[in-house]
């Protein structure tokens, strides 16, 4: 068998070699862009700190809190200055206790004033609802 005879499968050998890392590489990237983007601390003792705060729930098992990470980083630069943004991460026991504390799941924001009293609660549809919430809950959009 030479290199351009096909093997036991009816592949040249060169193909087989060509394809495999093509598929790890396509595998390793498609799981890299499913991590969140933009690190958001998931430290939850930030709220009641004197700063309102942001929080997304977020399971890595489900899409919604996917979206809203696209959202919210659309919206961060305007409004980070001013707030903490925190994610809750449902896989871990912080996230999860913040998450049975407000009855909800994966994608939901939850504002929170500057002594952590929970002040709003939605799941935005768009980025424009996130910002609406965000400036109709803290007042920020008379500071724009």
């Amino acid at each position: 068998m030479t290199e351009n005879n096909p093997g036991k499968n009816g592949m040249p050998r060169w193909a087989r070699l060509l394809i495999t890392p093509l598929i790890i590489i396509s595998a390793g990237l498609f799981i890299w862009s499913q991590l969140p983007s933009g690190s958001y601390p998931t430290d939850m003792s930030r709220i009641g700190d004197g700063r309102p705060a942001l929080v997304l729930t977020y399971d890595l098992a489900f899409l919604s809190g996917q979206a809203v990470i696209e959202m919210m980083n659309e919206v961060r630069d305007r409004y980070e200055p001013h707030m903490h943004f925190l994610i809750a991460n449902l896989g871990e026991p912080q996230g999860r206790a913040v998450a049975e504390r407000n009855n909800v799941g994966d994608g939901a924001v939850l504002l929170f004033s500057e002594t952590g009293e929970r002040l709003f609660l939605f799941y935005p549809r768009n980025t424009q609802e996130l910002a609406q919430g965000i400036d109709q809950t803290f007042r920020f959009d008379a500071a724009y």
